[in-house]
């Protein structure tokens, strides 16, 4: 791996391309390195895991919206909606964002942190259409989807957006671009002119994931992964993009993140080297924010040691500053107390989300969000005895840069009302890669064949996943089989009057 310094430069003084960051992520995805063999069994591990939570959430309100407006833009030889007959084809663009928005619905696929947030699964939706459309073949993909995962990784670790409040998505659009120009084999000056403009295009705010969470954190990836398409589309078509749009005197860099005297440092393989970054992400055991799978299997260890949880006087939960401040009671967010908040909302409590692991014993992706649960009167209780703090011990873990020390965990305090307390603490989710039982394919499968069961046939369950352990296998223009099909029946319709 080779550390690139980036950082901002006057005008007058004209950088390079091959100095620019854009320039260096365009070229290490239209090099030819070879597929890393883990890196392969990752990426399908990956897709059985995005269509998992796809085909569960295809009834949830947004996914029917963002269904419909995809539906509004047939295309002959296009591409395939998740849920809907596999003959029936659709404008690759327009694919990508309704299924990267059934995707994203239920907060339930991969995750990577580090300097910034992400989910690198949100890459998957918007290649594998370009992917159908286009007619390539299973190894086109498998090349586009490992590099994706590369560039958004990399930068998540060296280019921190939040900090600015500046949603992680301004890191997929790029990574996008560069899974599609390293998929379709473009040359390095049409993705360097891609990338720039899909980053100068997927900036936006943090306030889709603060205050009342509304349905755009769905749709957000899906967005980007539309636009992501388009820019390569433009760039393919000779467009240039705004340049340099790191290191330029008015860029993202300059004027919306660290500003003109910023310094980052971001990391990528050199040219031709084995791309293997999709190994350090990972993937949720539960339907919820990230930083809260480690506090849920602490919550289901405590609940064995408390008889009655009316004993309990306070819960104290130490933990890292990303965690503090996102989900927890340092976001100064009152939603995050309210029971009649949205799911979305209730998704990044960690107070909530404690207390209810604490009573159940257990996470689900449905139940678990009900109004009827969340309005519980003994949960209120317990919810609202829930404090966070920041630890610089856990913060620090939780920057780690050894991918085998990196922590996402805490610390917690159960005070009961005796003044007796019981500790529980845990570095890493259980199902983390290097925790107490990290995921493998069975795990993969058994979560595919729980979150679909009773949507799809068991043959349509059987032949996806027999189709996606053998994506080497498939030819130019197979692809299409890596849809999921539905009773149409089981589909529901929005029919309100809009433009599309």
């Amino acid at each position: 791996m080779i550390l690139h310094t980036v950082k901002v430069y006057p005008s007058k003084k004209k950088l390079p391309k091959k100095n620019q960051l854009a320039w260096k992520i365009a070229e290490i995805s239209s090099d030819n390195a070879k597929l890393n063999r883990y890196s392969v069994d990752m990426v399908i591990n990956r897709i059985i895991d995005n269509a998992s939570v796809a085909i569960a959430s295809l009834n949830r309100k947004p996914v029917i919206s963002s269904r419909e407006m995809a539906l509004a833009h047939p295309r002959k030889n296009g591409a395939t909606i998740f849920g809907v007959n596999s003959k029936k084809k659709f404008a690759c663009e327009w694919v990508a964002w309704t299924n990267g928005t059934a995707v994203r619905e239920l907060d339930f696929h991969d995750t990577f942190l580090a300097a910034d947030y992400s989910h690198p699964g949100d890459n998957i939706p918007a290649l594998i259409a370009v992917a159908q459309q286009l007619k390539k073949s299973g190894l086109d993909l498998l090349r586009g989807i490992i590099t994706a995962y590369e560039v958004q990784v990399n930068l998540v670790k060296g280019i921190c957006l939040h900090k600015h409040k500046v949603d992680h998505i301004a890191h997929l659009g790029p990574s996008v671009a560069a899974g599609i120009g390293s998929m379709l084999k473009l040359n390095t000056e049409t993705i360097y002119q891609a990338i720039q403009q899909a980053l100068h295009i997927t900036i936006s705010t943090r306030q889709s994931r603060k205050g009342a969470i509304s349905s755009w954190k769905a749709f957000a990836p899906g967005h980007a992964g539309k636009l992501g398409i388009e820019a390569v589309d433009r760039a393919m078509r000779g467009e240039g993009g705004p340049s340099p749009i790191y290191e330029g005197e008015d860029s993202v860099i300059s004027r919306i993140l660290d500003g003109k005297k910023a310094i980052y440092k971001v990391p990528l393989p050199k040219k031709n080297q084995e791309k293997k970054a999709i190994l350090e992400t990972y993937t949720k055991e539960y339907s919820a924010e990230y930083q809260a799978q480690a506090l849920i299997d602490i919550a289901k260890k405590i609940k064995s040691k408390i008889n009655n949880l009316n004993n309990i006087k306070k819960i104290d939960i130490y933990t890292s500053h990303h965690t503090h401040n996102v989900i927890g009671t340092g976001a100064n967010d009152p939603q995050k107390m309210d029971p009649n908040a949205s799911r979305e909302t209730l998704d990044h409590s960690i107070m909530y989300i404690f207390a209810v692991a604490l009573e159940d014993g257990n996470w689900h992706h449905e139940k678990s969000y009900s109004k009827s649960r969340s309005n519980r009167k003994s949960t209120i209780k317990l919810w609202r005895s829930i404090k966070t703090h920041e630890d610089k011990k856990w913060t620090s873990k939780y920057h780690d840069p050894n991918p085998k020390k990196k922590c996402f965990g805490a610390k917690v305090i159960v005070t009961l009302n005796n003044g007796k307390k019981i500790i529980e603490q845990l570095e890493r989710a259980d199902a983390h890669p290097y925790g107490a039982r990290p995921f493998k394919r069975e795990n993969y499968i058994n979560k595919f064949k729980i979150l679909t069961d009773k949507i799809i046939s068991k043959k349509e369950s059987k032949r996806f996943l027999n189709t996606v352990q053998k994506i080497k296998t498939l030819k130019n223009g197979q692809l299409y089989k890596l849809n999921i099909e539905v009773n149409s029946k089981k589909l529901k319709r929005n029919n309100r009057k809009s433009i599309f």
